[in-house]
């Protein structure tokens, strides 16, 4: 469980350790993953116990801050260590130990910043002191902030050869719990990764620092002279000065500062309002906010660096994170507590102008963006230009880093340079510091502010910013009192939410608890007498619902942790000069509220209501410290056949849907790789959506710039109520409540509009004609769309067929888009034809063509009936057929739903092509539509023509690859890894097609789901950004001329005329008739229940392996699709054997047969979990001397084996005698055991 090895070292860095005997051997640390804890626990000896007790390992992993285990070369563990935030032995209470130790040594400065308890310590005897100095120097470098580890043992013991070599006693401590006292020992950092000593550069340096200028970078040297150094250091003056951090006398770092900074261009291109512009006050500063609520402002924090989307920026403005430097005798910067106040009082001041827009804006939410943009798709683009930006007059009181080098080895300490560099600009307040996109963030700059750029910013460096504060150790976190009162409404008062907060800090301070009982826990943040964060808790009441509906296992082991250690975060806020402390201000909320887990929902907004008050939680910039978990796919239960089988309420209650966002003790000292590549996804299609799932719940990397660019902003608006939404067929790739989990619009900066030019050179995208969004990397995924239909322009009159106008047909329309045209592509075009429809009295009056064969033409017919349309004032208009392949494929559903077309009275018409509106005259608005025929032309009139004539790549789009010299042929061309002609721009979906090269022209991505195309082209892409993924290695020569083939099920479904529901699921595949299918020597076999007609229909079809390659369902009551999708790719054995069951009549219908009782663990989803296991059990090697069953079978295959009797039964033998059956038994029921939660119908020993 966890992040295992993401975060200590983000590259191994090898070690020689040497034992007394002389033996070598090459050592790493990392943090301790799970399975790490059978080696561990036989390093474990008598001493080990007696000097930390018998613990349990598991749950001391799993509620301990820092984790480290050293491996050798082999991977073999050589030994291991667990760091904790308390003492243990019960020497003092985990949220008051302060005080104990203190009174040890007032010369020992421990803080709850500043230190840690070894709790647990094994080491192979042989190197044992050399694995412990290698943990001890690891925990130091992977924690900056820390300066003393503390070992607690009995009195009684010694510490042996191998801990007294770093660790010194200082005292004795009583229990708390018996008669028994321990000793207290303690590891400082100064004797193992000690603080630098920081001075002014001299020209000496410059042999020391060349080596590690050239280690990183060559080009400062090609361009300014092998001398550049000295030269910058020879140059100093009171506004330019040059820092070198040193060891042993050896200059080991480098930085250069500068006075001079250009602020007019930063006020031009970031939003720098919270710092007041990085100028001392002036007293005509301009600083009235516009009176008019301004949607520019949500465009800017939507870009925010946080990437949080507009509306999370906007309610905690003030919320920056805290994690502290530690006060180690470090006199050469001090701040006095007049001059802390002085300057948290002066950004408090500062940030309230912004605070208040941004609380306006707050008041739009993502939603009512998506129907602004329906109105005027460039509205957030255009309103930037004329947005008021502050006025500052007065001094400049910033100062930048220029220039800065480290050695590696020495990287963790690189913030000793900042009080130094302070000390030498006593007169400003802040520090900036410019870096490019691409530069991965490294140790110095994760202790910055990322300024927010403007959407318009265009500086290819992203911009942060240290303020003085920033330097101070006295940071204390605690539970609120009465008194903080003042303080908090002075910190939250501009807040959206501050009513609220200052509500729950009043009944925290009056009860302690809500009035329904629920317990409730306010932290604050402090530092020099003053508040500057506070963070609301309440006791996690739905943890058996986050259980069974999120991963939340992802990150820990459940059943270790109690119900009172899980905690809901409600509300935090941070002041933003003290961002860098988040994670300790999270960790510390653990510590003193005795909790060892908190979520964090973040609900959906109502379209009504610009809030839901009931779920009104502060959003917070803590966000990027949590993990998102991904939701766990539900079972549909058929809750009354399994009666009191059912599982309880709290699993199967439907409640409010809302993306989980965690973190636990595991993850308080587990950093995130940031990156702040710009990503630009064009389209919010499946593909694209699923893209942007897949990075944003990579849990270890914090994605800085994605952006969407997209006609209509991100999808699941609910526009459409669940009765309405059948206008067009689905994929079944994402629902509205899908969106909700994952809550896109938290992580994503969406720019509403329409892609119309890309410029490869400067690598920015055109949207909407004159706005430009920059992209490091571009992936387009626009898809196809129903394009507006062209007619031929034939005259009836002249009786022409469509065999003399095919070709006409297939140009593009350029003339006027009649009014009462409907092209619907998405949910935003289905709203404005309903909305036309209602407001015109056409439902009642009026006469709708619909035209197209596919299957949303279907689907919508149907929504024209279910909306009250009279069936003999619709007609239906079929278009040549372009394949031999029909919509369905399926001749009994299609016969279905021809004759529930006839019933309801609307007129069909085949193999018809469009030839005028209007008989040619102007076509707005359509008042009749001509069409032409194989035999005779007809003409019919209507007050709305629906098109779903063909799908193609919209024209704009293809202006804009065309005129970017992008390849075209037909469609986007792409190679198998997903490139274009240019290697920064990717393309997926049904918009590319595969080069000619690979000879495969029949397979393109629309073959396959559009939701594994998402994954698989984010999983390319990871590659680039992720540390822990090994090297993708070049494919062989012949392999790299083959398409990959993905194996996830192609899914399509509807509601068709007569109100029948319509699902197929399929692997993907050329489409070919049913019939050419079924005439194949290797089709398998098929099983039908039910009948079309009557709204029964069920087909099973089986390849020859008997694994389910296609389902059909077509029936008048509403079926679990999640359910059904999950039987594709099973073997027919799995579903319990159903083959056998159908040919002896056993199973009449399958949409009983699967709502059965024992199917249910089918349909869960960590089913495929176990089936991987089972697999693995089988295949492993489990008995000496004897190959495995896999082996067995293969021999069998190839009739190494002589037999007398079938294999089956050969191979059910030698199963039933081996030891696989109980293994696998054992396996099985402890997936049951573990899940029984969500699958109480099964029974299992112990229960019966």
């Amino acid at each position: 469980m966890g992040f295992g090895r993401r975060g200590l070292t983000q590259e191994r860095k090898m070690s020689i350790l040497t034992s007394p005997r002389g033996k070598v051997e090459v050592v790493h640390c990392r943090r301790t993953e799970s399975q790490d804890i059978f080696c561990i626990k036989t390093l474990i000896r008598k001493f080990t116990q007696k000097l930390f007790g018998r613990l349990n390992i598991i749950y001391l992993l799993e509620k301990a801050n820092l984790a480290v285990t050293v491996c050798n070369d082999k991977e073999e563990i050589m030994a291991h260590s667990i760091f904790v935030d308390y003492p243990n032995w019960n020497v003092a209470k985990q949220d008051n130990w302060i005080p104990v130790f203190r009174e040890l040594d007032k010369e020992i400065p421990c803080t709850p910043l500043n230190t840690l308890f070894m709790h647990f310590f094994v080491a192979v005897d042989e190197y044992a002191t050399g694995c412990l100095k290698e943990i001890i120097r690891t925990v130091f470098k992977a924690v900056p902030e820390l300066y003393f580890i503390f070992l607690i043992v009995p009195t009684y013991l010694s510490l042996g050869s191998t801990l007294i070599t770093v660790f010194d006693q200082v005292g004795n401590i009583p229990c708390m719990n018996y008669d028994e006292e321990f000793a207290v020992h303690i590891c400082h950092r100064h004797d193992h990764y000690p603080q630098l000593h920081i001075r002014k550069a001299r020209v000496e340096d410059h042999d020391d620092l060349m080596p590690i200028f050239m280690h990183y970078d060559s080009t400062l040297k090609e361009i300014y002279g092998e001398y550049f150094l000295a030269e910058l250091i020879e140059a100093q003056d009171e506004d330019n000065h040059a820092v070198v951090c040193e060891v042993e006398g050896k200059a080991v770092g480098f930085m250069s500062v500068c006075a001079s900074v250009n602020l007019p261009l930063l006020h031009e291109c970031f939003d720098l309002g919270p710092f007041h512009g990085f100028c001392f006050p002036h007293p005509d500063d301009l600083l009235e906010p516009p009176k008019e609520p301004s949607l520019e402002e949500s465009e800017d924090t939507g870009n925010k660096s946080d990437s949080q989307g507009s509306q999370r920026v906007v309610e905690e403005p003030v919320s920056i994170d805290t994690s502290e430097m530690i006060q180690e005798k470090d006199t050469e910067t001090s701040i006095s507590c007049e001059e802390v106040l002085s300057l948290l009082s002066k950004v408090s001041e500062d940030m309230q102008d912004l605070e208040k827009n941004l609380s306006i804006i707050s008041l739009v939410d993502e939603d009512d963006f998506g129907s602004l943009s329906s109105l005027s798709s460039s509205l957030l683009l255009s309103v930037e230009s004329s947005h008021f930006r502050p006025l500052y007059l007065g001094e400049s009181a910033a100062f930048c880093i220029q220039l800065f080098c480290i050695d590696e080895r020495y990287e963790a300490r690189s913030l000793d340079f900042m009080s130094f560099v302070f000390s030498l600009f006593p007169n400003k307040n802040f520090c900036l510091i410019s870096v490019p996109h691409l530069t991965p963030e490294f140790v110095l700059i994760q202790n910055f502010v990322k300024v927010v750029p403007f959407s318009n910013c265009t500086l290819d460096n992203d911009l942060y910013v240290f303020h003085r504060a920033g330097l101070l150790r006295s940071i204390t976190i605690r539970l609120a009192k009465f008194l903080d009162t003042p303080g908090v409404e002075k910190l939250v008062r501009t807040l959206l939410l501050s009513t609220k907060i200052l509500s729950d800090l009043a009944q925290y301070n009056e009860a302690g608890r809500d009035p329904d009982g629920t317990e409730l826990q306010v932290f604050v943040a402090e530092v020099a007498n003053q508040i500057v964060g506070i963070a609301v808790i309440r006791k996690e009441m739905d943890i058996e619902y986050i259980r069974s509906h999120y991963n939340i296992e992802d990150f820990i082991y459940f059943s270790h942790h109690q119900q009172e250690e899980h905690g809901r975060l409600n509300h935090f806020a941070l002041n933003p000069i003290f961002r860098h402390y988040t994670k300790f201000f999270l960790k510390e909320i653990l510590r003193l509220g005795y909790k060892s887990c908190l979520y964090y929902p973040v609900y959906s907004q109502t379209r009504e209501g610009k809030l839901q008050s009931s779920y009104a939680h502060s959003l917070t910039s803590a966000l990027h410290y949590l993990v998102p978990v991904r939701p766990r796919r539900q079972i549909v239960y058929p809750l009354e056949k399994l009666g009191i089988n059912a599982p309880s309420k709290e699993v199967s209650k439907d409640q409010a849907s809302y993306a989980l966002n965690h973190t636990n003790r595991k993850l308080t000292l587990e950093p995130k790789v940031t990156v702040n590549a710009r990503i630009v996804v064009v389209g919010a299609s499946s593909v694209g959506i699923s893209f942007l799932e897949t990075l944003v719940f990579c849990s270890h990397l914090k994605f800085n710039n994605l952006t969407l660019i997209s006609t209509h902003g991100l999808p699941g608006k609910k526009l459409l109520s669940n009765e309405q939404r059948k206008f067009l067929a689905s994929d079944h790739c994402f629902n509205d409540k899908d969106y909700v989990l994952m809550s896109l619009c938290s992580w994503v900066n969406v720019v509403v509009g329409r892609m119309t030019a890309i410029d490869r050179v400067a690598k920015q995208v055109v949207v909407s004609k004159d706005e430009i969004v920059f992209y490091d990397h571009l992936i387009l995924c626009t898809g196809q769309q129903y394009q507006v239909p062209c007619p031929t322009g034939a005259d009836i009159e002249q009786h022409l067929t469509n065999r003399e106008v095919m070709q006409l047909s297939k140009r593009r329309y350029t003339g006027t888009v009649p009014s009462n045209l409907f092209i619907l592509n998405d949910e935003e075009d289905c709203v404005r034809a309903l909305f036309w429809l209602r407001n015109n009295s056409t439902l009642t009056e009026g006469k709708v063509i619909v035209y197209g064969n596919t299957l949303d033409a279907y689907t919508t017919v149907e929504t024209l009936l279910h909306i009250g349309m009279e069936g003999n004032c619709i007609y239906f208009v079929h278009p040549p057929a372009e394949s031999n392949t029909t919509y369905i494929n399926n001749y009994d559903i299609e016969s279905a739903v021809d004759e529930a077309l006839s019933a309801a009275g609307v007129k069909v018409y085949q193999d018809a092509l469009l030839a005028q509106w209007n008989q040619g005259q102007d076509p707005d608005p359509i008042q009749n539509a001509c069409f032409t025929t194989s035999t005779k032309p007809f003409r019919l009139e209507c007050s709305a023509f629906f098109s779903f004539y063909k799908k193609n790549v919209d024209y704009e789009t293809f202006k804009a690859f065309n005129d970017a010299c992008l390849v075209y042929d037909g469609r986007l061309v792409i190679d198998t890894t997903f490139h274009t002609n240019d290697i920064a721009i990717r393309a997926a979906g049904p918009l590319t097609k595969f080069s000619n090269r690979y000879y495969s022209n029949e397979w393109t991505h629309s073959n396959f789901s559009s939701k594994e195309i998402g994954f698989q082209l984010a999983a390319a892409m990871l590659s680039l950004f992720d540390p822990t993924l090994e090297p993708v290695t070049e494919p062989p020569a012949d392999l790299d001329r083959l398409i990959p083939m993905y194996k996830g099920a192609k899914i399509q479904g509807g509601i068709l005329p007569g109100s029948y529901h319509y699902l197929h699921i399929s692997k993907p595949a050329i489409p070919t008739p049913l019939d050419v299918q079924r005439s194949q020597p290797d089709f398998g076999s098929e099983i039908v229940t039910g009948n079309a007609k009557k709204g029964t229909y069920f087909r099973l079809y089986f390849n020859n392996y008997k694994l389910v390659e296609a389902i059909t369902c077509f029936s008048k009551e509403p079926f679990p699709t999640s359910n059904y999708i999950r039987l594709f790719g099973q073997h027919e054995q799995v579903l319990n054997n159903l083959c056998t069951r159908f040919d002896e009549k056993l199973i009449p219908d399958l949409y009983s047969y699967f709502t059965e009782p024992w199917c249910m663990a089918l349909f869960h989803d960590r089913f495929i979990d176990l089936k991987k296991e089972l697999r693995q059990i089988i295949t492993s090697k489990q008995e000496e001397d004897q190959p495995t069953m896999e082996q067995i079978a293969r021999q069998l295959e190839e009739e190494e084996i002589n037999l007398n009797e079938k294999p089956q039964k050969y191979l059910q033998k030698v199963f039933e005698d081996s030891i696989y059956k109980s293994l696998l038994e054992k396996s099985i029921l402890d997936y049951l055991h573990y899940n029984q939660y969500h699958l109480p119908m099964y029974a299992w020993p112990g229960i019966i």
